[in-house]
């Protein structure tokens, strides 16, 4: 493998990289070609906030080839073009071989949700302390226990008594949150998200994990649940509001992530016509927010 490096403006980034593609780059990455000196750009996004810029003033674009012959007939023909201006072939390398999978896995290991509750990857071997463990490993759907939302969402869970009740799983993503409510002994759990791609992800993790659960898009969502699940965003959940509270049956509870510390009130607000919210945990800047049913 060879990979070529490219210095380009911003105004010139997605040409480029449209160029690239097009010359039959295996991948291509773009990063800040001023990282770590005072030129540097941070490049954020978060829920109803403006969309941040689509690039940096300066990046640097790999794309990565076969054949040093391939790298290099596609820097020559880059050159040859007019939004190549103001661009700069940096080289040609090669990129050393290493073993990619191993690589990635080592990316991810065990995460503790609480002492005896853990997510272990189907590489690893359980902690010595896990009574609890869902196996689940890295995919296209969100949700591998990794971050802030989804280990607060499984927390609560292990927290409360969840034996015997009907849960939903709204957004489930990889389906995480609806299968550790099936290993704390939820008795009927639904899980359902827009992405089709999440829906067979889900599924495809329940069997790994010897769990039972229905799993679709939204509309398999019927009727009141002891417990309803959402880890999603602050904006969506705020749509969702009337639908989610709809599906709470008296005596049941919902609890909601994928919300920022700010966003409480907003929440509080949308929510408030139908249950009364409260902060019920918070790590790195992101808060659980649940409710119950009288």
């Amino acid at each position: 493998m060879f990979e070529l490096v490219l210095l380009v403006p911003e105004a010139a980034v997605e040409p480029v990289s449209d160029a690239l593609d097009a010359l039959d780059a295996l991948s291509t990455s773009v990063e800040d070609a001023d990282a770590l000196t005072p030129a540097e750009q941070a490049l954020f996004g978060e829920p109803g906030m403006p969309p941040p810029k689509e690039g940096w003033q300066r990046s640097r674009v790999v794309a990565l080839f076969p054949a040093e012959a391939a790298a290099r007939d596609a820097a020559d023909l880059l050159t040859a073009q007019d939004f190549f201006e103001g661009c700069e072939v940096l080289g040609v390398q090669a990129v050393p071989e290493q073993d990619w999978v191993r690589l990635t896995q080592s990316q991810f290991a065990p995460v503790e949700i609480t002492p005896s509750f853990w997510i272990v990857p189907s590489w690893h071997e359980p902690p010595p302390a896990a009574q609890q463990v869902i196996r689940l490993d890295p995919g296209l759907a969100f949700g591998t226990g990794t971050h802030p939302t989804t280990r607060m969402c499984l927390r609560w869970t292990a927290s409360h008594p969840v034996a015997g009740q009907r849960v939903l799983d709204y957004g489930c993503g990889s389906g995480i949150l609806a299968i550790g409510a099936a290993k704390f002994g939820a008795s009927e759990i639904v899980a359902v998200d827009i992405d089709p791609a999440a829906v067979e992800s889900t599924r495809l993790n329940a069997a790994a994990n010897h769990v039972a659960l229905q799993t679709g898009l939204p509309e398999l969502a019927s009727g009141v649940f002891d417990l309803v699940l959402a880890n999603i965003l602050a904006t969506p959940l705020k749509v969702l509001a009337p639908l989610l509270c709809a599906h709470v049956g008296r005596g049941g509870h919902l609890v909601m992530a994928g919300i920022l510390a700010r966003q409480a009130d907003e929440l509080r607000e949308a929510y408030a016509p139908w249950l009364a919210l409260e902060v019920s945990d918070e790590e790195d800047g992101w808060i659980l927010m649940t409710a119950a049913r009288a």
